[in-house]
């Protein structure tokens, strides 16, 4: 088959999906009108050669607006669509702690109990990848409330050290450093502590809640008709992976419009005590440092400081424009994805893609849309397409 090449101008005339739009608001209040945010969405997915996006607009616990451009398949010219399966990435990390936090309602799960106390034996003894805390006392420390805030002292991934063994590197507890690993630990102590199917607690809990019919922590078969592949920073084709392992921290499948469900429904307060809902949105431990990778940085950015940045659990909280927010990304070499919403205004903003290059919109596209609300942009690692590259030194 001959490959299909496609220039920007062929591109910008990408048939979108359909999109649902009530009354779309900024965050100042000002009301969008829906061809606003196509035509930006075009506009600069044409200039960074973007090749697919989605993005949806939450306003009061309803999805007002969803979308998406482009194409799940470039070479076979195949169109990105609301309900076309994209990897969520570590968007994973904050469904999770909502479901984590129903336990926690329920009384099955103490965030602040450790987490030896549920388990019959230490971890490395349920799985070997654990046997770099075999040497560390501090692991009978650990608790799912640090497990959650990123401070257990883990690396992302264990796979990561010179070693690959996973170890602790600063006492439990004391700042936030991202771990993947963390995540997992806590989903493992659910698994074989509390022995719960955490894919089937997830779709119980979260995904049949919601109506999250194409939503799901392992692959399923019937994902394949409409399933977008990536597409990395030069341009390169990634199929997309079939994950058969649930893992709490990424491996999350869904749709636009099923994730965009379900943060619609946690700003409606769904399935969580109020207590609950403000134990996970609460700033728990501030962070100081000017992005979040590399991870185990000690870099104090005193510009960062307006921000007010915090871990929350599963979530990082900020401070916009408009008083308290909160955010989550997820990425990898090949997708984009990421959510923040003010509370005081009720307004969140979605964005996933199946081309890492997207991320370098985000900030362009909220700002010529919906208005950015003082989002820390930097601290995720964003650069705006048209930002001139900083100078060699």
């Amino acid at each position: 088959m001959i490959r299909r090449l496609l220039t920007a101008a062929a591109l910008a005339l990408a048939v979108a999906s359909p999109a649902l739009a009530a009354d779309i608001r900024g965050f100042d209040g000002r009301r969008v009108a829906p061809e606003t945010i196509d035509r930006e969405a075009r506009r600069l997915m044409a200039a960074a050669k973007v090749n697919g996006l989605a993005m949806a607009v939450i306003d009061r616990g309803r999805v007002v607006y969803v979308n998406a451009w482009g194409y799940r398949n470039v070479e076979q010219g195949l169109p990105l669509t609301t309900d076309t399966i994209m990897y969520g990435a570590s968007l994973t990390k904050f469904t999770f702690a909502y479901m984590v936090m129903q336990l926690v309602d329920e009384g099955r799960l103490d965030l602040d109990r450790p987490i030896k106390a549920y388990l019959d034996k230490a971890p490395w003894e349920y799985d070997a990848y654990y046997a770099g805390l075999k040497e560390d006392p501090r692991w009978e420390k650990l608790t799912a409330r640090m497990l959650l805030t990123h401070s257990p002292g883990f690396h992302n991934f264990g796979f990561m050290e010179p070693d690959r063994k996973l170890r602790i590197h600063f006492e439990p507890g004391s700042r936030y450093s991202y771990s993947g690993d963390g995540i997992i630990l806590l989903q493992r102590v659910l698994e074989w502590g509390l022995k719960l199917d955490v894919e089937a607690e997830m779709k119980r809990r979260v995904w049949d809640r919601f109506g999250m019919t194409r939503t799901s922590l392992k692959w399923r078969p019937d994902f394949a008709g409409n399933l977008a592949d990536g597409y990395a920073l030069d341009g390169s084709f990634e199929p997309h992976d079939e994950r058969s392992t649930p893992r709490a921290a990424g491996s999350m499948d869904t749709t636009i419009a099923d994730w965009s469900k379900f943060l619609a429904g946690f700003m409606r307060g769904e399935g969580l005590s109020r207590q609950a809902r403000a134990e996970l949105l609460r700033g728990q431990l501030p962070i100081t440092t000017a992005s979040q990778f590399p991870i185990l940085s000690t870099a104090v950015a005193p510009e960062m400081k307006p921000y007010r940045l915090s871990a929350g659990l599963g979530v990082v909280t900020f401070r916009s424009r408009y008083g308290p927010g909160f955010f989550k990304g997820g990425h990898n070499d090949w997708t984009g994805n990421q959510a923040f919403c003010v509370l005081k205004v009720q307004r969140c903003v979605v964005f996933m893609a199946n081309d890492v290059r997207a991320e370098s919109i985000f900030q362009r596209l909220t700002e010529g849309t919906v208005g950015d609300p003082g989002f820390p942009w930097s601290w995720e690692g964003y650069v705006p397409y048209d930002r001139p590259a900083a100078p060699a030194s």
